[in-house]
């Protein structure tokens, strides 16, 4: 280690710079360039054509590259080739042309019946009828399966009439069979038997029990004309209709699977065949399961299989299910409980509409006779009913809305709006019935609805509340208001009307329901007047007996839709009774929810930061409410998101140049999210970039002002660093809040803020949690540590503490620090404080900060600084050298040829080579770097490049004859 004698070599940066740069090079315009269109020439020669003949081929160019997209969009996709394939092979011969194109428009006819995407399916309403409509009650199941006696198996070349008493003994069997009584099951118990008959279902099915499988469907058939626990009966329509919807599946697909005789259909798809393409097998078997169907003697099962199967009228004729569904709409006029008769409907309606949805008259028919019945609700049966069940008018109005919403949506799906118009003059002859009132605002268009408004309004008013509530007509109308626009002269009074009948709700859950619904037509058309007094009435209505605990999803959409439509927070907060409003929400995840809204809406549509009292007063106390609830139990992810929406707000808030009211802001805001680290953070930055602001601001006026100012930016930062749990979040905010005190000459404080960094290294744990992983913490330590070292270039050494302090001060941190076994860390820190040392021993540092003294002018190239440099790099280098040694004897020789690049390379760039020692040890670590092969060819290349360009400079013959010494070896 004596024998090395380090001489920093003296380097002229500007020249460095210049030397470096890119060679400018004229470009003309016609030249090519790697930006420039390019144009694809494709020439194709046609056979026989005569060589070199440019007639003979075809030339096409484009400006731009070829898009491998594009062929998406002309036609030569796969499935638009694959489609003209099929068509090139197709049986038709051109006699047949002219059918089909007859065929292709009548197609193109019935896609346009079609139902498309804008239908809300029944799928979509199925979870919510079984939710909403439930019991306490007990239900009972009764199942008369039938007996499997007395069955003569039927031959195939039996005549028609053995065929039909065979028929009729097998539904006698079913009906005089055994008996199955289930009773006193609960809701969820019925729930359960029911799925296990569906399940049934199928394992009869799958075992060729095809008569079972009949037997079932038409059991839980006769389960729907039961009424004695009537507010469950819609939930039970839905469990049923799903094992009727599987029956039919499986029918159909069974009858499609036979007609692969003598060719396949083309697809189950009712639309992709006719009925002449079906072969007598499959018309055979179809037959037969109708007419085992019309052998049931009750009404209801037999219309609800009927119906349950009617697609597979497609197999038998052309107009079949055309001709069905008017027979099944006059069928159901023999159902006297007109709740039954109405469900019937609603089924028969969903399935026409996935068969046959072109068939509106038929459904307007049923639409047509179930008006017909409403009278029926108002009878004796029903009252007599009601009365036993105990069960209230308006209860049970309620059990018709989910059968006559889907009626009339199917009915006006796509319907003009003269529709609209014979339905509300239907309404009126019907003396406004309620219910279908307010089925038909749910159904039609909004659009229509708004238009009538005022209509509709008076509609309202002229109906008996006695049987359904006004203000759950209000509700409706108010749903359509807020997705289709009035016309602007009729919004004010609208409003009114519909508001004197929502205040007067007593129940506080009815009228939030229904004031809920309102605040959007609120929020759409009018000021923060009307919707403060809005507001004002909510809380008038929720705050008495607490009532607001129980309305906590309502108040929160009442929240949602302000946010929705006032952007501008000095508008929102302004409203007197907005706060107040917040203030309902007591539970506390409810309240932290609302507050999270909050301010994901203001920092989405704040634009500019701001600095009004009112704004930053209610935005404080909403991130306060965030802060408050992080506890021992919150998880990670759910902190992070909290202080992002925090540190979202600290950023838009902006005092201009009233700096000291910005520290103020920040201080405040340290005390209020202690809790929150991210938060402190962007705090602590936050302070940082007020202190260079400041600078930037004052430069020139109030000197001493300014500097006691970022002197206590920088106190900021020095005590609440500290409070920092993450090590590394301190080491880098220690050595930031230096570099912005050393940026503003505040030196004491640079000096503090890094003897700090140094003091916190040796904290610094050997594995450190990322994301709930335990990774090894030496690659963040020597990045920071590289970090530092490049910041000490221009920090001035203090006057009582002696020459290069902080770097002998971070350097003894490093010598002392465990590091991992088997680690070269501590030797490449030593590498990397090299050139460090190099570049202050210079005469002009690479870089400096203005008005900050650094230690090339304090010592002025002063010889036992340079001294002291060059003794402390011989210090390094023999510590370099000692370790490669080490792992000479350790045979680790990948990890030495890897270090010995290194130094040698930090040799190369750094160090005086004309000095014989240092050159000759720099050949020696080449030497032991390529020994066994290890070293990267390509960089030692490239490498070898460099030294034989710097020979070529002038001062630099040494290089030419180290150049010679220097061998590539590479690993065989």
């Amino acid at each position: 280690m004596a024998a090395v004698q380090w001489h920093s070599r003296a380097r002229r940066y500007e020249s460095e710079l210049q030397s470096c740069g890119l060679e400018v090079a004229p470009v003309e315009f016609s030249d090519y360039h790697p930006l420039k269109s390019i144009t694809v020439t494709d020439s194709k020669s046609r056979r026989g054509a005569r060589k070199g003949s440019t007639s003979s081929s075809s030339s096409s160019s484009s400006s731009a590259a070829p898009d491998p997209l594009s062929s998406m969009l002309d036609g030569t996709d796969p499935l638009s080739m694959f489609a003209a394939a099929s068509a090139s092979e197709s049986p038709l011969t051109l006699s047949q042309s002219s059918s089909t194109g007859d065929l292709g428009r009548g197609k193109r006819r019935e896609k346009e019946d079609e139902v498309g995407v804008d239908f809300e399916p029944w799928s979509s309403k199925r979870g919510e009828i079984l939710a909403r409509f439930t019991t306490t009650e007990k239900l009972s199941i009764n199942l008369f399966m039938g007996s499997d006696k007395g069955k003569a198996p039927s031959l195939a070349s039996s005549a028609v009439s053995e065929k039909v008493r065979t028929r009729l003994e097998e539904l006698d069997d079913l009906e005089e069979g055994s008996q199955r009584e289930l009773l006193n099951l609960s809701q969820q118990d019925y729930v359960n038997r029911i799925e296990e008959l569906n399940q049934s279902l199928k394992e009869a099915w799958a075992s060729d029990q095809k008569v079972k499988a009949l037997k079932i469907v038409i059991q839980c058939s006769k389960l729907l004309s039961d009424t004695a626990v009537i507010q469950f009966y819609p939930s039970k329509f839905v469990l049923i209709t799903d094992i009727l919807d599987t029956f039919g599946r499986l029918v159909y697909e069974r009858i499609w699977s036979m007609c692969s005789d003598p060719r396949p259909l083309p697809d189950p798809c009712p639309d992709s065949f006719t009925a002449d393409e079906v072969n007598d097998t499959a018309k055979e078997t179809c037959l037969n399961w109708f007419f085992k169907i019309a052998s049931i003697r009750e009404l209801i099962p037999r219309l609800y299989v009927e119906v349950a199967l009617l697609k597979c009228n497609r197999f038998l004729t052309k107009c079949g299910i055309q001709e069905t569904v008017p027979r099944l709409t006059a069928m159901i006029r023999g159902i006297g409980d007109p709740l039954v008769a109405v469900y019937a409907r609603a089924y028969l309606c969903r399935i026409g509409m996935e068969v046959a949805p072109h068939l509106k008259d038929s459904l307007n028919k049923n639409f047509f006779d179930l008006l017909g019945t409403f009278r029926q609700i108002h009878g004796d049966s029903v009252q007599n009913q009601l009365v036993l069940q105990r069960v209230e008018i308006p209860v049970y109005l309620t059990l018709y809305s989910p059968a006559i919403h889907w009626i009339l949506q199917c009915v006006s799906y796509r319907a003009p709006e003269a529709l609209l118009t014979e339905m509300m003059e239907r309404c009126k002859k019907l003396g406004n019935n309620a219910l279908l009132l307010n089925s038909v605002m749910w159904a039609f268009r909004a659009e229509f609805i708004a238009t009538r408004a005022t209509d509709f309004i008076g509609m309202i008013k002229d109906c008996d509340e006695a049987g359904f509530p006004k203000h759950l007509l209000f509700g409706s109308l108010g749903r359509s208001l807020a997705c289709a626009d009035p016309p602007e002269a009729e919004r004010l009074p609208i409003l009114n009307e519909a508001w004197k009948v929502i205040t007067k709700v007593r129940s506080p859950q009815d009228y939030i329901n229904c004031a809920e619904i309102w605040v959007e037509f609120t929020c759409r058309h009018f000021t923060k007047r009307e919707v403060n007094t809005v507001l004002s009435d909510i809380i008038k209505h929720m705050t008495p007996d607490r009532a607001f605990e129980d309305a906590y999803p309502q108040l929160q959409s009442v929240i949602r839709k302000i946010l929705t439509y006032f952007h501008d927070f000095s508008v929102l907060f302004s409203m007197e009774r907005f706060l107040p409003f917040m203030d309902m929400f007591q539970k506390d995840s409810v309240r932290v929810e609302v507050c999270r809204s909050i301010m994901d809406v203001f920092i989405k549509h704040q634009q500019e930061p701001t600095r009004d009292p009112v704004i930053l007063n209610a935005l404080l106390h909403v991130c306060k409410t965030m802060h408050d609830s992080v506890n021992a139990l919150t998880l990670e992810d759910e902190k992070r998101s909290l202080a992002l929406l925090i540190n979202g707000f600290i950023r838009m808030v902006s005092f201009g140049r009233d700096f000291e009211q910005q520290l103020s802001f920040c201080v405040e805001a340290r005390a209020t999210f202690c809790n929150l680290e991210p938060v402190l953070v962007q705090l602590i930055h936050t302070v940082n970039q007020l202190a260079m602001e400041t600078r930037r601001v004052m430069r020139g006026s109030h000197s001493r002002k300014t500097a006691a100012f970022v002197r206590a930016c920088a106190a900021y930062s020095f005590i609440t660093i500290p409070s920092l749990t993450s090590i590394f979040s301190r080491l880098n905010l220690y050595l930031l809040s230096g570099q912005v005190a050393l940026a503003n000459q505040c030196l004491s404080q640079a000096d503090a803020f890094l003897k700090a960094a140094v003091s916190v290294l040796p904290e610094v744990p050997r594995s450190i949690s990322i994301e709930g992983k335990l990774r090894s913490s030496e690659g963040f330590l020597l990045d920071f540590i590289n970090n530092f070292l490049s910041a000490l270039l221009v920090v001035p050494d203090h006057p009582e503490a002696g020459v290069l302090f902080l770097v002998r001060g971070l350097l003894n941190m490093v010598q002392d620090y465990t590091w991992e076994d088997n680690s070269d860390a501590k030797v490449q820190v030593y590498i990397s404080a090299l050139p460090l040392l190099a570049a202050m021993s210079q005469e002009s540092y690479l870089y400096s900060i203005p008005k900050v003294d650094s230690n090339e002018t304090l010592y002025g190239g002063d010889p036992k600084f340079l001294a002291e440099i060059n003794k402390l790099c011989e210090t390094l280098i023999g510590q370099v050298l000692d370790h490669l040694k080490t792992l000479g004897r350790d045979e680790s020789v990948h990890r030495q040829g890897s270090l010995a690049f290194s130094l040698f390379g930090c040799l190369l760039a750094h160090g005086d080579l004309r000095n014989n020692k240092l050159n000759q040890l720099a050949v020696n670590l080449w030497n032991l770097s390529h020994k066994q092969g290890y070293c990267n060819t390509r960089t030692s290349v490239r490498t070898l490049e460099f030294i034989k360009h710097q020979a070529q400079q002038p001062d630099m013959a040494h290089f030419s004859d180290m150049l010679q010494r220097l061998t590539l070896q590479s690993r065989t």
